[in-house]
């Protein structure tokens, strides 16, 4: 076997411009790692079944739920409990890591005009 493929992120986020269409770079152990360029308002959803993983590569990120905001700066992360409802929200464009299940939706139970069918692999 092989050793496993090193992932540019810098080079992965470089080769698309919309914003709130998760790409996939990675799977491992039956979850999708994915990044996206993010900017305004995301819809409110939640995941029922999974965790979700948020990591802030760059911008200027935050969380509303429904008893506040988390802003989360470059560097950090924030890891939302399944089933709680959560509104993200990038002021200007951010750049994000995010770890899901495989297959789970981006938008969860809660389909939108950002709901994506199927993930692009980079």
């Amino acid at each position: 076997m092989s050793p496993p493929a090193v992932i540019n992120l810098s080079e992965r986020f470089d080769s698309f411009s919309d914003h709130w269409n998760p790409r996939i770079v990675g799977r491992y152990n039956g979850n999708e790692i994915r990044i996206a360029k993010v900017e305004g308002e995301f819809t409110w959803h939640s995941h029922a079944e999974t965790d979700e993983l948020f990591l802030v590569i760059s911008g200027d990120f935050a969380i509303e739920f429904r008893d506040g905001v988390k802003r989360i700066a470059a560097g950090e992360m924030v890891v939302v409990p399944k089933g709680v409802e959560h509104r993200p929200i990038a002021n200007g464009e951010c750049r994000i890591l995010m770890l899901d299940a495989e297959g789970e939706p981006n938008t969860g139970a809660n389909p939108s005009a950002y709901t994506r069918q199927t993930l692009e692999t980079l």
